[in-house]
C-alpha cells in the first residue's frame, strides 16, 4: 500500500458544512498518522499503558481496553503480559476500527489471548478485572455517562486493580487553558497540519469530544471508591491518569 494514501488529509480542503467528527471508514485508514501527529506524548502513553499492565495484571483475570480504536493500547499490554490464563477484551464502536484491530491482534502470536468485541463500552459486562484502559475514550460519552461507567468499572475490579485513564483536559484557570490549548496547536503545526486543518477539525470535534478538568476526574474516582489516583503522565493539555482500587 502506498503509504501517502495513509496520511491523516481529511480536512486539508476546505468544507462547506462541518458535520460531528466520527469514526468512520476514513479516519480508521489514516488513523495512526492522524493520532501521532494530534495527540502529544502517544507514543509514551502506549508504552507505558504496556508497563503499567505488567505491573497491575493478574494471573487468571480479565483485561479491559474499552474504545480500543486500531488495538495500540491491547498490543502493548499483550506484549507486556507474563501472567497466565490472562484474556483481553478489546472493545469499540466503530466496525471500520474492529476490522482492523482484529487484522493488527491477528498479525502477532501470543499466549494471551485477545477478544475483539464491536459494541458500546457502556453495555459492556466488566468482570473480575486486573487492569482496565480507557485511552482517549471516555471523553466522547456524553458526560452524563461518564460516572456510571467509571461505577460499573470500579465494581468489575478485583481489589488492587488499576484503571488508566488518558485524557484531553481543560483547565479551570482561563489563561493556563488557553496558553495550553494554542501550544497543542503549535505542536500540530509542526507535524505539518496547517491553519484550515486545525480549524476544520476543531470545528468537527468540539460537538463530540467534552473534555473533563483534572481535578473532576480526581473528584469522580475519589466518590466512587478508588483508594488512590494520580496523574502519571502529561504534555500540554492531554495526559493519562490512574486510578487503583
Amino acid at each position: 500500500m502506498n503509504p501517502k494514501s495513509n496520511s491523516d488529509t481529511i480536512f486539508s480542503a476546505p468544507i462547506d458544512k462541518i458535520g460531528d467528527f466520527t469514526f468512520d471508514e476514513r479516519v480508521a485508514e489514516v488513523f495512526p498518522d492522524m493520532i501521532q501527529r494530534s495527540v502529544p506524548g502517544y507514543s509514551n502513553i502506549i508504552s507505558a499503558i504496556g508497563m503499567l499492565a505488567e505491573r497491575f495484571v493478574k494471573p487468571h483475570s480479565k483485561v479491559y481496553d474499552l474504545g480500543c480504536s486500531l488495538g495500540a493500547a491491547t498490543l502493548s499490554m499483550r506484549r507486556h503480559i507474563q501472567q497466565e490464563g490472562c484474556e483481553i477484551i478489546a472493545v469499540d464502536n466503530s466496525a471500520a476500527m474492529v476490522e482492523r484491530c482484529k487484522l493488527h491482534v491477528n498479525a502477532y502470536r501470543s499466549d494471551t489471548p485477545v477478544q475483539v468485541v464491536e459494541a458500546d463500552i457502556r453495555d459492556i459486562d466488566i468482570q473480575d478485572a486486573s487492569v482496565v484502559v480507557l485511552n482517549f475514550t471516555l471523553q466522547f460519552l456524553s458526560p452524563k455517562d461518564r460516572q456510571s461507567l467509571l461505577e460499573k468499572i470500579y465494581a468489575g475490579l478485583r481489589p488492587g486493580g488499576i484503571l488508566i485513564l488518558s485524557e484531553k483536559y481543560i483547565f479551570e484557570d482561563n489563561i493556563s487553558n488557553e496558553l495550553l490549548i494554542d501550544l497543542h496547536h503549535d505542536f500540530k503545526r509542526a507535524n505539518g497540519y496547517s491553519e484550515l486543518e486545525i480549524s476544520q477539525k476543531r470545528s468537527a470535534i468540539e460537538n463530540v469530544m467534552r473534555p473533563d478538568s483534572i481535578q473532576t476526574h480526581k473528584d469522580r474516582f475519589k466518590d466512587i471508591g478508588f483508594s488512590s489516583s494520580e496523574v502519571w503522565f502529561q504534555c500540554f493539555n492531554f495526559g493519562s491518569m490512574f486510578a487503583i482500587k
